[in-house]
């Protein structure tokens, strides 16, 4: 075990930490946690929606929603950080889908729209170990197979869902499915190193 691994072990019992203070209804809590990961879900939203308004709005839908749900919040399940990735993934594609369902209200894409920030009001060392985590993912994607890791690149940061793969890479649905499970396994068993 390394220094970054000590680190980033004393980070993941911090969010644990705060995440049980947010259940008792410590607001305090709830704006270090914010403190912490907003830049980490406004990024993921930001790649997902690339309008800045709608990634603010997930951002919000995401803190207020551990605010309201921290009760439920499982160790054994996830880490905190996976859990505000999942929670900002699926809100960022639930908006994504809507803004496609209602064309008549959809907003024009302006990719220039903005730069995306690396941090909001993080300090120095959480914003390096965020940095440290996201090579740390990016080295795992880049250990998978090109046709594993641009199915996961397709799912993750485009938020396609499976069908949505099939169709767009003309790949059977039950493969894609398969695999993103092994692409995932192999990911998952990186990271744990």
């Amino acid at each position: 075990m390394g220094p970054q691994d000590t680190v980033a072990g004393v980070d993941a019992e911090v969010d644990r930490r705060l995440v049980r203070e947010i259940a008792s209804g410590s607001t305090d809590a709830l704006g270090r946690l914010y403190d912490r990961h907003a830049g980490l879900v406004y990024g993921l939203a930001r790649r997902i929606l690339v309008r800045l308004e709608d990634a603010e709005e997930v951002v919000q839908d995401v803190f207020a929603q551990i605010w309201r749900d921290a009760t439920r919040y499982e160790p054994g399940r996830a880490t905190v950080t996976g859990w505000l990735v999942m929670l900002a993934r699926t809100r960022a594609i639930d908006r994504l889908r809507s803004r496609q369902a209602r064309p008549d209200q959809a907003y024009p894409i302006d990719p220039d729209s903005g730069p995306v920030p690396v941090s909001t009001g993080r300090d120095p060392e959480s914003t390096a170990i965020a940095a440290a985590d996201a090579r740390k993912v990016q080295s795992a994607l880049a250990t998978l197979p090109d046709a594993q890791r641009s199915l996961v690149e397709l799912a993750y940061y485009q938020g396609l869902t499976h069908a949505e793969i099939a169709e767009q890479t003309g790949v059977p649905l039950g493969t894609v499915k398969t695999r993103l499970r092994t692409a995932m396994m192999a990911m998952r068993s990186a990271l744990a190193s």
